[in-house]
């Protein structure tokens, strides 16, 4: 809004208003004929004021260092002005007025963009992915109490030493709720979602540089557990006369032969099975962490397992496939399933989903695209890093072989030898 207009700056004394000969000195910022007067806070004796210069009088160092100060507000005043220009603002006295006291930018602090975060995201994240965030916010604050003795700071503040600080200090937390410390991945996912509350803290505008521009996260790549044919039969083959690890069991395998998730598993009704493309029943539902569709065909396997709990009792009153089962204890049976099964990998529900992947899927020809579908993946390189493990028991799997058939090579060498001598 470049527009004509005259500006100027007036350094004056109210001699109206002075006592004991002392006035008060003020800026005029004139702007198309229209004033806005600022103190500055300093004051005179009316006989040492230079009127027509707007200056002290004489050489003293008192007069001395008045002057450079008025001088420097000179300067910030036509600053101000120049910086309005620049930015294409509106200019007028007030609004300089405003620029030079630094009352024209609002500076937002970090409980701001918390508060500003989590009321904009409520309706479009997934509470748990909400509570994770929360569980961040609280080691933010926490820390800045720690490290700034304050409750809060100004966005503006945020630079690249804060976020390594911060990344410290979830380093060497010790949690009151859990046993040990914040892993390494952990710690990364905290600081991700800070890197994402200050984003939108960049794109409103409420801070002028990103301070994560130097950062770089070290995620470290952990291999995918899952069971083999052998261990998934074994599995399969368990059985006890306790109703509710039996129940476990089943919706482990259910999820191993389907690939969803142990929440999602839960909330199926007989409405979401439907007659898919080709005329077979599949499963029709969304992930509840991302809101991804997810139309899955049935396998026998599983298809066994919904017709085991057809008529269940406690699956009828809550309108669902399988019985609900809270998931306080959930990993705790399948520990104790691995144990009786002789499984000595860490068998958790989310192998299931891993199983599904790579035994069931991968293993047998599916391709990756189909996978990462089956999954609700909504990018193919999370799906690439089952196969990524799946070439690497391929790979292990030759070499025991290398092994076994250059051993055969040795024995029968050793028996043609034998038999020669």
């Amino acid at each position: 809004m470049k527009t004509s207009s005259t500006f100027s700056i007036l350094i004056w004394i109210n001699a109206s208003r002075a006592k004991n000969n002392e006035a008060e000195i003020f800026a005029r910022i004139t702007v198309n004929q229209k004033r806005a007067n600022i103190s500055l806070k300093r004051k005179i004796d009316i006989d040492s004021w230079n009127k027509s210069k707007g200056r002290a009088k004489g050489n003293t160092q008192e007069a001395r260092i008045l002057n450079q100060y008025l001088d420097q507000v000179q300067a910030k005043f036509f600053e101000s002005y120049q910086d309005l220009r620049a930015e294409d603002k509106l200019i007028t006295a007030e609004i300089i007025k405003a620029r030079f006291l630094g009352e024209d930018k609002q500076y937002h602090s970090l409980q701001d963009i918390i508060d500003y975060h989590n009321s904009i995201s409520v309706y479009k994240l997934h509470k748990d992915t909400m509570r994770h965030y929360k569980t961040t916010q609280k080691y933010l604050m926490e820390f800045v109490r720690k490290q700034y003795k304050t409750s809060d700071i100004h966005l503006k503040d945020l630079n690249y030493a804060f976020i390594i600080s911060f990344e410290n200090f979830l380093r060497s937390l010790q949690p009151s709720d859990l046993q040990r410390k914040i892993e390494n991945n952990t710690t990364m996912k905290h600081i991700q979602r800070l890197r994402k509350m200050v984003t939108i803290a960049y794109h409103t505008e409420w801070i002028d540089k990103d301070p994560f521009v130097k950062f770089r996260s070290t995620i470290e790549k952990r291999e995918r557990e899952f069971l083999t044919d052998l261990e998934l039969k074994s599995v399969e083959d368990y059985n006890t006369a306790i109703e509710r690890i039996n129940l476990v069991k089943d919706i482990f395998i259910f999820s191993c032969y389907t690939g969803i998730a142990y929440i999602d598993i839960m909330k199926l009704t007989k409405n979401n099975i439907l007659k898919g493309i080709d005329g077979n029943q599949w499963i029709i539902t969304k992930r509840q962490k991302t809101g991804t569709p997810l139309k899955i065909p049935i396998l026998e396997k599983a298809q066994e397992l919904i017709d085991k709990y057809q008529n269940s009792a406690r699956a009828e009153v809550t309108g669902t496939l399988f019985p609900v089962l809270s998931n306080q204890k959930l990993n705790a049976y399948l520990k104790e399933i691995a144990d009786l099964c002789n499984i000595k990998k860490n068998l958790t529900f989310h192998m299931a989903r891993h199983t599904f992947a790579t035994t069931i899927t991968l293993t047998n020809g599916v391709p990756i695209e189909t996978v990462s579908k089956l999954l609700g993946h909504s990018k193919i390189s999370t799906t690439q890093i089952y196969a990524n493990v799946i070439e690497r028991k391929v790979s292990d799997d030759m070499n025991s072989l290398k092994l076994i058939l250059n051993k055969n090579k040795e024995e029968n060498d050793l028996k043609n030898s034998e038999s020669a001598g």
